[in-house]
């Protein structure tokens, strides 16, 4: 997101961002690009390993890193975050006991009701007082959202029966503020975390050099791709798209499908590797989601653990399973839901809409002619389909409001040709991210391996020096990642 570059709001709706922070808070706080948080994530390696014969001082410096971490951007979170947790795991405690339907359903409903209020309260009492008393205003810099989400698959896994719970508050404080999933996910199940603290294992080398591969990758990601695309055209054109002909607009709309995808998947990537840094696997969030071949198999690529988030804790949850319509139905709620957790803004709500009504789609074709299985030029056609309408959506999500989307659209409608703000430069980065990411799984893990085989010294070292390259290339430093405000 654009630091300098005014945006217009949408007279309807505020768009919450994280741009209302204050750069300098942010250089302070613990972005996972930055120096700061390698300095942060080593000692902490260092600390941890001579610590993990001991299950209690292994998870004693596991709690305060986490809790660190999120101290790093705002104190209170020392009050909220391990008082949430606390109720949750007394919540969890009562939930293990053989208690009557009735008691065990208000239990799981005070946990989700306190999970959302934290969510809601964080992102929007600051907006809704802010509006009613323009004098008295207050931000978190950091959503709820993740930690959130993460804090409820405890509870609703114990009230279905699904996991079962720890009589460890020290475990499951741990494990449901794990600092690499605070800022973005990937959301995982706090039963699956506390099973993996409760291993006494020790750091494979192996685990150790993927972990490495992994943050580099992630950084690569970052820096070459995303914010070079961000930085140098994608917030100019969608800030001010009347300055642009349609062909840049529209290249800006193919430029933004790859930002968002190395953006987000670079953060997911240093995510895993630091978290399997302290022996901990954290589940995969991407597989080449702009290889789908409909809307259905794209969120089986994108954000895996929101959509199963999505599917198991909401959709499932919503009645007429059995019905013929209310499926379709609730498929295009749940979407919509997920569009407006992102913002309260009509162009999320759109967004989400888009997906849900394709989504619907995609399951009445399927139960009316069955799974398509279409090969050679037939699955191409399916999915450059498949991309041009996510591509498409992706106009709403990135648009600072509503009118500004459609200036989009009508900018590329316009049909007016001229590619004077396209440099080679960012061509060859467009056509490099289209490129890599449709790479062989092969060849990944070729690379993968060969880095994993190298001595640990030669790992940290190349890593070292390409943190310190790509810090030198980005000489404004690494700007936000797009999820850290949702």
């Amino acid at each position: 997101m654009a630091w300098e570059s005014p945006r217009r709001r949408a007279p309807e709706l505020h768009r919450p961002k994280l741009a209302h922070v204050p750069r300098s808070s942010i250089s302070w706080s613990l972005l996972l690009s930055s120096t700061t948080y390698f300095v942060f994530l080593v000692a902490i390696f260092f600390l941890y390993w001579p610590m993990a014969r001991s299950r209690m001082l292994a998870l004693a410096v596991i709690l305060f890193a986490n809790y660190f971490f999120y101290a790093k951007w705002d104190l209170v979170y020392l009050a909220l975050i391990p008082a949430a947790s606390a109720v949750d795991f007394l919540i969890g405690l009562g939930l293990q006991r053989q208690w009557s339907a009735p008691a065990r359903r208000a239990l799981v409903t005070a946990s989700i009701t306190m999970n959302l209020a934290l969510l809601l309260g964080a992102r929007y009492v600051p907006l809704l007082f802010g509006r009613v008393a323009p004098a008295w205003h207050w931000t978190l810099p950091l959503s709820l959202s993740f930690y959130a989400f993460q804090a409820m698959t405890y509870t609703i896994d114990l009230y279905r029966g699904d996991t079962k719970g720890t009589r460890s508050l020290l475990a499951h404080l741990a494990a449901v503020s794990f600092f690499p999933t605070t800022l973005a996910g990937p959301i995982t199940r706090v039963s699956s975390l506390i099973t993996q603290f409760e291993k006494r294992t020790m750091l494979d080398p192996a685990e150790g050099g993927r972990a490495l591969f992994l943050i580099g990758v992630g950084l690569m990601k970052k820096f070459l791709v995303a914010d070079y695309l961000a930085g140098n055209f994608v917030n100019r054109v969608f800030d001010f798209p009347n300055l642009y002909t349609g062909a840049e607009a529209l290249i800006a709309v193919y430029a933004y499908a790859i930002q968002i995808y190395y953006d987000f998947s670079g953060y997911t990537d240093i995510a895993l590797g630091s978290a399997l840094l302290l022996g901990i696997k954290l589940p995969v969030n991407f597989n080449r989601p702009y290889a789908a071949e409909n809307i259905a198999d794209f969120w089986r690529r994108w954000h895996i653990s929101l959509s199963n988030w999505l599917r198991d804790y909401l959709y499932f949850s919503l009645p007429g399973k059995r019905s013929r319509i209310m499926p379709y139905t609730n498929l295009i709620a749940t979407m919509v839901l997920g569009g407006l957790w992102h913002g309260a803004s009509w162009n999320f709500a759109v967004w989400g809409a888009l997906h849900g009504f394709a989504l619907a789609f995609v399951r009445l074709w399927q139960t009316r002619f069955g799974p398509a299985k279409g090969t050679g030029a037939w699955r191409c056609v399916n999915i450059a389909v498949t991309f041009h309408f996510v591509a498409f959506a992706w106009i709403f999500f990135r648009a600072p409001d509503f009118d500004t989307a459609m200036l989009m659209l009508a900018r590329i409608g316009s049909l007016s040709v001229s590619l004077a703000n396209v440099t080679l430069p960012l061509a060859a980065v467009i056509a490099l991210g289209a490129l890599a990411h449709f790479v062989p799984k092969r060849w990944y893990d070729w690379s993968l391996a060969a880095y994993s085989r190298a001595p640990f010294y030669a790992q940290a070292a190349v890593l070292a020096l390409l943190v310190l390259g790509l810090q030198t290339v980005a000489q404004q430093g690494a700007a936000p990642f797009i999820y850290t405000r949702f």
